[in-house]
């Protein structure tokens, strides 16, 4: 196995992976190019897994805030899955998930909203309603619902993807935990909020006249 081999390339996204974790993200985008070089010369350009290299270098600059370096590597690996799969196949609505959080996370709320809606819809149609996998989308769009002011849209998206998760995974499930910690906390702002509004609608108590 030479230094280019395909096994290669899988190894250096898991040093990658690990450094990203500890925060070493200078070490980590040599290690995602040099991966993403050995799978676009082995596998060819349109390969999956150069669509899965591609991510990962996109979700690095994006986690570094370098949304105008990202957003042409997810453009390239949503495009190669489309080919590779076709545009309503499940395995898409991944690589659509994450350009819109790209979108939602610079204030593009309307781009973001139908990659999100997109994304759910060949879900729902491919999956069915209640499949997990259809709950992945529900809370994104819940974040961006809420980014928009629409609260109670945003409410019943985190409502709807708990019970996804309560009854496919269970009450303590990772997943069904972090869904209910999202719809508490946005209750309770909603409930803040209604409690400020209320207390500036109500008029201050008009006390009696001296004499």
């Amino acid at each position: 196995m030479g230094p280019d081999h395909p096994d290669v390339a899988r190894a250096l996204n898991g040093l990658a992976t690990l450094y990203s974790q500890q925060g070493k993200y200078e070490e980590v985008e040599p290690l995602f190019q040099r991966a993403l070089h050995i799978r676009e010369q082995q596998l060819g350009p349109d390969h999956p897994l150069v669509a899965v290299s591609f991510s990962n270098l996109a979700d690095l600059y994006s986690e570094q805030g370098k949304y105008e370096e990202a957003e042409p590597l997810y453009r390239r690996a949503l495009h190669i899955w489309e080919q590779r799969v076709g545009p309503e196949h499940p395995d898409v609505a991944h690589p659509l998930t994450n350009l819109a959080s790209l979108y939602s996370e610079q204030g593009r709320y309307a781009e973001a909203e139908s990659l999100f809606l997109r994304a759910l819809a060949i879900r729902e149609q491919r999956l069915g309603p209640d499949h997990p996998d259809t709950a992945e989308a529900l809370p994104d769009l819940a974040t961006l619902r809420e980014r928009q002011g629409n609260r109670q849209e945003a409410l019943s998206l985190y409502q709807r993807a708990l019970a996804i998760r309560e009854q496919a995974f269970g009450p303590d499930h990772p997943k069904t935990c972090a869904t209910r910690e999202r719809l508490t906390a946005l209750r309770e702002r909603v409930g803040q909020e209604a409690g400020a509004s209320q207390e500036e609608e109500t008029p201050p108590e008009q006390g009696g006249q001296s004499t």
